[in-house]
């Protein structure tokens, strides 16, 4: 609990220290603040876990590795973020601080052991996206997304809520453990209150991480929205979405998975198809990630489809393998975005005479999330493929293999565009705190990609 305590206080002091004008100390201290809940949460690895506070949440080593994931993505986009919000606005503090309130909301979101909590971390993490969605107010893309995200957003929690009280009704109870004990001696004789109410959880939450059907809003809010922010939305917040999503199923619904995994076969399938197929058409770079964004919501869905006790790490693997390379293909985005204007295709092209540096940090990038081996992206999209194997769903690993076949083309393009096109450019210059993110996000990537037992076994 010592990392939710942390983030949250750490919030209102950057909250102060924009009162006092003191700009200049809202980056180190942001940091050294996260570097800290970090060291908190790490420092509980080893320590007995029990729920705590009447049950609410328990911070056990599920709940340590993926806020420590989700810690660590959320530093180095803060990292990218020097002189970002500045440009936007002179009340640099609150972007800071709305950020923070939005990981201690995820903090929550990973931990809950009571679906009060889920429902609470799920709201503090919302509120502030969609002020973060919005922050360009003389944007009209921004203001679209926001108002997109917001509408979107409050059906889907209302969904959520409607879930969590059938099952209520149906349990007496809002604590993960009476819930499964509920399911467990009961299996033949469950309410058709409690099946409900895992329907409409499943809807809620699949619209919170943007897993088609329900993922009309995404492309259209991370377009519209600063590219930090949907860096941090693409990233952080899905890893938090996946994390909550698979704890609920794992801990609860297991001995009714007959009912749930069908649904979630047919998500997967049709997030797989539009992500992928979607993404061939766009012209745009950003855009292009948004609907990959959604093809990989369909892969971390097979640890769902096949659940056991290796459910966890796969998604875990995964989401660091995205998260890392995301970060490295969203921060090249902004250097474009600065000092080209754009984000076409056509703008990447010739980066590789231009800056090397550059381009190789983002094939690498490419390279993963198009499930290369020796990178990350292969590793996670093994294990996912390996678990969906297990549950025999042998025609929906055909379909993904070539949906990730599409998935190689429209990732090459970039990496063709940088390498075998040429243009007449200026200069790209890349600031010491991007080439630090950059080049710390490469070696991650490829070093998971050739020693992944560093981390498949921590959980």
């Amino acid at each position: 609990m010592s990392t939710l305590i942390t983030i949250s206080i750490l919030a209102i002091v950057v909250l102060y220290l924009g009162l006092y004008k003191a700009k200049k100390a809202l980056l180190p201290v942001t940091l050294i603040g996260l570097i800290a809940a970090l060291g908190f949460a790490v420092s509980q690895w080893n320590t007995f876990a029990e729920p705590i506070y009447s049950g609410m949440m328990l911070f056990d080593k599920y709940a340590v590795a993926f806020s420590s994931i989700t810690i660590l993505s959320t530093i180095l986009i803060f990292l990218l973020s020097n002189d970002y919000f500045e440009r936007i606005s002179d009340h640099v503090a609150e972007y800071y601080s709305v950020i923070l309130f939005a990981l201690a909301g995820i903090i929550v979101m990973v931990s809950f052991h009571n679906l009060t909590m889920l429902f609470i971390g799920i709201e503090i993490m919302s509120v502030s996206l969609y002020i973060l969605a919005g922050i360009k107010k003389k944007d009209f893309a921004s203001n679209e997304a926001a108002l997109k995200y917001f509408l979107m957003g409050a059906f889907s929690t209302g969904f959520l809520l409607f879930g969590v009280a059938l099952i209520y009704g149906a349990t007496g109870s809002f604590d993960l453990e009476q819930i499964r004990d509920y399911v467990v001696q009961n299996p033949q004789a469950v309410s058709p209150i409690f099946y409900g109410g895992i329907l409409l959880m499943i809807v809620g939450l699949s619209f919170k991480v943007g897993a088609a059907p329900f993922h009309f809003w995404a492309p259209d809010v991370y377009e519209g929205s600063p590219a930090l922010i949907t860096a941090f939305m693409s990233t952080v917040v899905k890893t938090a979405g996946f994390a909550a999503f698979l704890r609920l199923f794992i801990f609860c619904f297991t001995p009714v998975q007959s009912f749930w995994i069908p649904i979630f076969v047919t998500f997967a399938a049709l997030s797989l198809l539009i992500g992928n197929v979607t993404a061939v058409y766009q012209q745009h770079f950003k855009r292009m990630l948004a609907y990959s964004s959604i093809s990989h919501v369909g892969y971390m869905l097979f640890a769902l489809i096949s659940i056991n006790s290796e459910s966890d790490s796969s998604v875990f693997v995964y989401a660091a393998a995205y998260s890392v390379a995301s970060i490295i293909a969203f921060a090249v985005l902004i250097i474009l975005q600065r000092q080209v204007g754009n984000d076409s295709f056509d703008s990447f092209n010739g980066i590789a005479k231009k800056n090397p540096f550059l381009a190789f940090t983002l094939t690498v990038a490419m390279l993963s999330l198009a499930g290369i081996p020796l990178t990350a992206g292969f590793i996670g999209k093994l294990l996912m493929f390996n678990r969906a194997l297990a549950g025999l769903h042998i025609y929906l690993v055909v379909f993904a293999v070539l949906n990730a076949l599409v998935g190689i083309f429209y990732y090459f393009r970039v990496i063709v565009a940088m390498y075998f096109k040429s243009a007449e450019r200026n200069e790209l210059v890349v600031s010491p705190l991007f080439k630090f993110v950059l080049g710390i996000s490469a070696i991650i990537t490829v070093a998971l990609g050739i020693y992944p037992d560093l981390i498949t076994r921590l959980i």
